[in-house]
């Protein structure tokens, strides 16, 4: 299991630190309260915010550091059953591991929905918009289109519930890059 701490070493920030930490830093955006640009309500009112920061946080925009390589290495391997991520800046898939091994919690940019008509679409094919500072759209119905990333208000993907079965498999279970402390009003 990873958190946002394998991938500060990177250059991305985590979201709680004081003074470095994402929620700490997002003045530049306008927005009423950190959370806002990871809220559903928030997103539909004004979606300019979250894809100004996603045009950052978008992968390929880092690279994987030496923590992402270790968890490659176990899979190389033949000893990661399984990474749960709760990061979305992808750099698990840049790393090398498979999509099939990987379990992203809190969602991924390789795929993207439309909110109207629920279309999916490959994340790759709204780079260029998110890049030119534009709101995706979806070709066929105009609605806005969204990474697949977990706002808060949704719920954790398929995928999440469908590998919890893993846990009593594993022989070994590492939880890196986490102190598994919430503020109160996160618990």
């Amino acid at each position: 299991m990873a958190g946002a701490g394998i991938s500060t070493p990177s250059g991305i920030p985590d979201f709680r630190s004081p003074g470095s930490g994402l929620y700490s830093n997002l003045e530049q955006y306008d927005i009423p309260y950190p959370e806002a640009i990871f809220e559903l309500g928030y997103f539909f009112v004004n979606p300019k915010p979250f894809f100004t920061l996603a045009k950052e946080l978008y992968p390929g925009n880092y690279r994987p550091n030496s923590a992402h390589y270790f968890l490659r290495l176990l899979h190389d391997k033949g000893l990661l059953l399984r990474l749960y991520t709760q990061n979305i800046d992808g750099l698990e898939r840049a790393a090398g591991i498979p999509p099939d091994r990987l379990v992203e919690a809190h969602g991924t940019f390789a795929t993207a929905t439309c909110t109207v008509c629920r279309r999916n679409f490959p994340g790759e094919d709204f780079r260029g918009d998110v890049m030119g500072d534009r709101i995706p759209r979806c070709p066929v119905c105009t609605g806005i289109v969204k990474p697949d990333i977990v706002f808060f208000g949704e719920e954790l993907p398929q995928r999440f519930l469908l590998h919890l079965t893993d846990f009593p498999m594993a022989d070994l279970l590492f939880i890196i890059g986490t102190s598994l402390e919430l503020d109160a009003k996160d618990k």
